[in-house]
């Protein structure tokens, strides 16, 4: 299997260059837009005789973008969980909806608080949008859309990297060594031998290979069947791969704990004890 995990690794490779282009493209975005906001603002207020410090209008612009980098990382969180085909097209739709009030909340507070903090440390005191009427709802519709972006750009990048790496096997190889796994349009071939662990979602069956997680449409007990003998039930819902294994510990109540040869530790139950012992 040297092939194959030279492949596994060349497209783990791939995946995370990839991402750190496209981390570096929205970071780079952001500031862009954040220089452009802040520019804007200043000349407006100018224009408009309201005064209004250059420092102050750099806090508000700022904290806003900080703000939103901590809910990304929510959003990206939520869409790696939602986004088709784990569920329906409408169903992601309405969960996304509904994502949209937490999101706003979550960056309006952690602006105003980082906007307190920043007032703070020189002195004065900072007073959320004074001049409107209802600054939330005001603050709810600029974020409408800022959320929108977010999870579209998050659900495309999530998209593009779930298929780098994903070209066709060559037909001299084995086909017991690779896993077909279907994700809409496109079927990876995963090396078998390099999935770290499967578990069971609902439906579908999460697969852990190559530092990322395949959704493939199973049960667990299907897959435990077309595998074979190379993956242990730890627990009901999950299979781990013996070769990833590094040693099992025990504890008091019968149940006991998976130590992987990343270091991560996964829980077993007692129920299969025996068996995963038994086939190590």
């Amino acid at each position: 299997m040297a092939g194959t995990n030279g492949g596994g690794a060349g497209a783990s490779g791939t995946r995370r260059k990839l991402a750190m282009l496209m981390a570096a493209i929205f970071l780079l975005v952001l500031a862009l837009i954040t220089v452009g906001n802040a520019e804007s603002m200043i000349s407006d207020f100018d224009a408009a005789g309201v005064h209004e410090t250059v420092a102050h209008i750099w806090i508000w612009q700022a904290t806003s973008i900080f703000a939103w980098l901590s809910v990304a990382a929510l959003i990206w969180w939520a869409v790696a969980r939602i986004r088709p085909p784990r569920f329906s097209w409408p169903v992601a739709a309405i969960l996304f909806l509904a994502g949209l009030p937490i999101a706003s909340g979550i960056h309006i507070a952690l602006m105003i608080a980082l906007r307190n903090v920043a007032y703070a440390l020189e002195g004065a005191t900072y007073h959320f949008q004074g001049g409107i009427a209802n600054p939330y709802l005001y603050e709810f519709r600029k974020d409408i859309p800022t959320y929108l972006q977010f999870v579209a750009l998050a659900a495309l990048c999530q998209w593009l990297l779930a298929r780098v790496g994903t070209a066709p096997v060559a037909a001299d190889l084995p086909r017991d060594r690779y896993l077909a796994v279907s994700d809409g349009a496109v079927t990876h071939q995963v090396p078998i031998a390099d999935i770290v662990q499967l578990v069971a979602a609902g439906n579908y069956v999460e697969i852990e290979v190559a530092g990322r997680t395949l959704l493939n449409r199973a049960t667990l007990a299907t897959m435990e069947t077309e595998l074979g003998g190379r993956f242990v039930r730890i627990h009901r819902s999950r299979l781990v791969n013996r070769d990833a294994i590094r040693r099992i510990e025990t504890n008091q109540s019968g149940d006991f704990v998976v130590v992987l040869a990343d270091g991560r530790s996964v829980k077993g139950s007692r129920r299969y004890r025996a068996g995963v012992e038994q086939r190590l």
